[in-house]
């Protein structure tokens, strides 16, 4: 305990000289330029230096002072102020607090330099003219002002834009989240109604979608933990779904699967909710079989079924399907899904999305 209480104080220490240390030589190479700006003959003989040293120390004070007040303000104003709810009232504050602070502070320097450089006494020096000198630092009180301003105002602005991305990162993730919940319940809401029509039928029958069922499940649940699902895997489970609906309608319900090109990732799911409407919405018969096929062009898939809708559901209707596909595209892609329908047929075209690098 007593040894990392120790390093703490070390890092502390370390973090106060390195900031105490950039703060000086920042100041100290604006001094400099002043003096470089100011005299930059002084610079070529040792005489001219030493003439220009007391002036030098001078601008050194006034830049320190300056920067350290325009610290101070901008720290003291951005716990109070907001530079986002209340621009031109940070801005007031801001200028009105340091200029003050800063013509006090020149006020003072220019006496203090005055009084040791001209050796003069207190009772002769011309305090009117000195306001007229400490009036030359507030140009540079102003560039700094600004610089703290501008910086103050870029940091505030980053910040709440990084908060207000990670709000609204938050809220899609939710919002995807809630979608992907409604996909396991309305799964086995289905599924649970193919099940209780096949126990009237045939026992070899509802014991058979069972064992298969299970196996499909374990997908679902697999699946629903996933933002998108690779595409090779989503074809892989719409064969056995579809397979699995062969059980209950055999010879009525025929499909055909062609992906040359397995590539590409979908919301997971998609592909089970459309099936499930195509299978729930039309007439599926010896007479009349449901024809359902999917394969790929370009960067969508098709998923098309013969359009012969039932006059009236013998299934409850849970209302996801569709709508939900669509919301989930909405939420990670810019691209969207596109419906066709005709007198014979119904087709959703998936957009296909790549891989995440």
């Amino acid at each position: 305990m007593e040894f990392n209480s120790q390093e703490s104080i070390f890092k502390i220490q370390s973090g106060i000289w390195r900031s105490f240390s950039r703060f000086m030589l920042i100041n100290l190479g604006i001094a400099s330029t002043l003096m470089v700006i100011f005299c930059p003959t002084c610079f070529l003989s040792w005489q001219g230096i030493k003439i220009l040293f007391p002036d030098f120390l001078y601008s050194l004070a006034i830049t320190i002072a300056m920067s350290y007040g325009g610290n101070v303000v901008e720290n003291y104003y951005d716990r109070r102020v907001s530079w986002v709810n209340h621009p031109v009232k940070r801005l007031l504050l801001t200028g009105f607090t340091y200029l003050s602070y800063a013509f006090v502070v020149s006020y003072i320097l220019v006496f203090l330099f005055t009084w040791l450089t001209a050796k003069i006494q207190i009772t002769n020096i011309p305090w009117l003219n000195l306001a007229e000198y400490a009036l030359q630092p507030m140009v540079i009180a102003i560039i700094i002002m600004a610089i703290f301003t501008t910086r103050s105002w870029l940091m505030e602005w980053r910040k709440s834009a990084i908060e207000a991305e990670q709000l609204k990162a938050e809220k899609l993730a939710s919002q995807y989240q809630s979608l992907k919940d409604q996909l396991n319940p309305h799964f086995l809401f289905n599924s649970l109604n193919v099940l209780s029509n096949l126990v009237y039928e045939s026992a070899d029958k509802s014991a058979a979608f069972i064992q298969k069922l299970s196996r499909i499940y374990r997908y679902v649940l697999e699946a629903q933990k996933e933002e998108l699902m690779e595409l090779d895997k989503e074809i892989n489970f719409a064969k056995n779904y579809l397979e699995l609906q062969k059980i209950r309608f055999e010879e009525s319900l025929q499909f055909s699967i062609k992906i040359e090109n397995p590539n590409g990732l979908i919301p997971p799911l998609s592909l089970q909710l459309l099936l499930e409407n195509a299978i729930k919405h039309n007439i599926i018969s010896a007479e009349n079989p449901l024809f359902i096929h999917i394969y790929r062009k370009q960067n969508n898939l098709w998923i098309s079924n013969t359009f012969q809708p039932k006059t009236s559901q013998s299934e409850p209707s849970t209302g996801i399907g569709l709508q939900n596909i669509k919301m989930r595209y909405q939420l990670i892609s810019t691209q969207e899904m596109e419906v066709i329908q005709t007198e014979e047929e119904f087709l959703v075209k998936l957009p296909i999305l790549e891989f995440s690098p």
